[in-house]
């Protein structure tokens, strides 16, 4: 599935990059801790946070994130917007909450691998 469709679906606000939502969603990631976001995501994820400032970009950036979800009708900051237009990273706003996204995300077949424990 790619962002063109998961924005369709969801009645996602795209505030950025909106010429780049061909790429296609391979997992999802939902976290609020850069730290975690740097240490547990996965190239061709697509990442659901409340956070709203512009190191979301860089981690995303970082990390090969295909979008970002800010959640809870939260708005990123100008700064963020900008940044994100450079770096071609697209940036999303829902009124919904982490979870309940996060659940239609998995219902639409968007999930994560769990690796075995040794």
């Amino acid at each position: 599935m790619n962002l063109k469709e998961i924005v369709k679906e969801f009645n996602l606000k795209v505030v950025s990059a909106s010429d780049n939502l061909d790429r296609e969603v391979t997992g999802g990631y939902v976290s609020d801790l850069m730290s975690d976001v740097m240490a547990n995501s996965k190239s061709g994820d697509i990442w659901v946070t409340l956070q709203i400032h512009q190191n979301i970009v860089a981690v995303a950036s970082l990390k090969d994130i295909v979008g970002i979800i800010i959640i809870g009708g939260r708005k990123a900051e100008e700064e963020t917007i900008n940044k994100a237009e450079t770096e071609n990273i697209p940036i999303f706003e829902t009124k919904l909450p982490a979870f309940e996204i996060a659940g239609k995300l998995y219902e639409l077949g968007i999930g994560r691998a769990v690796e075995d424990e040794k």
